[in-house]
């Protein structure tokens, strides 16, 4: 199986900036991609960014140019740098990742973090 762990939220004012880590640990060959969410209060969960195995990246049109999605293989770390925040980049940040395992039978599945608050002042 594959699990991953969101670390870095806080507390910061806007225009400033914050990084996220998202460290996966099991069958780290399998995973496909890893994805950020956010969710902010009764709102539904949104797609930040994602980086595929290949390294390719996409990012969610309210993030471009102000987000960065990257990743570490020697740590198995996915990192998500968030520049000129806003008050509306407040939400629980959830990392996901998306993997295939192959072994006796094929296992496809996703598997979410707990989650880390990243709250903006104005």
């Amino acid at each position: 199986q594959v699990q991953v762990a969101e670390v870095g939220g806080g507390l910061v004012q806007a225009g400033g900036s914050l990084r996220l880590a998202c460290a996966a640990s099991g069958t780290i060959s399998g995973i496909n991609a890893i994805e950020w969410y956010r969710q902010a209060p009764g709102k539904e969960r949104e797609l930040v960014a994602l980086i595929t195995r290949h390294g390719s990246k996409n990012y969610a049109d309210f993030v471009k140019g102000r987000f960065t999605i990257s990743r570490d293989n020697a740590k198995n770390t996915v990192y998500l740098q968030m520049n000129s925040l806003k008050p509306e980049d407040t939400a629980v940040y959830y990392c996901a990742a998306d993997y295939t395992i192959v072994a006796d039978t094929t296992t496809v599945g996703r598997t979410w973090g707990q989650g880390t608050q990243v709250t903006v002042s104005s």
